[in-house]
């Protein structure tokens, strides 16, 4: 029975470990671009990135521990 058991759990930590892996690239197509103290700045720049074509889409999220705004395109 222990046998079984450290089978089991290895296994069980392996199919987690590799479902993490097979997530981390649909992550990284998000990057931090800025740190704003003001939503209206954090806005600006996101709005001035796309007009100038420097990426197509982007998202102002505040971070209550840090207190600022993060731009994320």
């Amino acid at each position: 029975m222990r046998k079984a058991r450290a089978v089991v759990s290895t296994t069980i930590m392996a199919l987690a470990l590799s479902l993490t892996i097979g997530a981390t690239p649909a992550q990284a197509t998000t990057q931090l671009v800025g740190v704003f103290k003001n939503q209206s700045d954090c806005e600006r720049v996101g709005r001035q990135g796309v007009a100038q074509g420097w990426w197509h889409a982007y998202k102002c999220e505040w971070e209550s521990r840090y207190r600022y705004y993060f731009l994320y395109t």
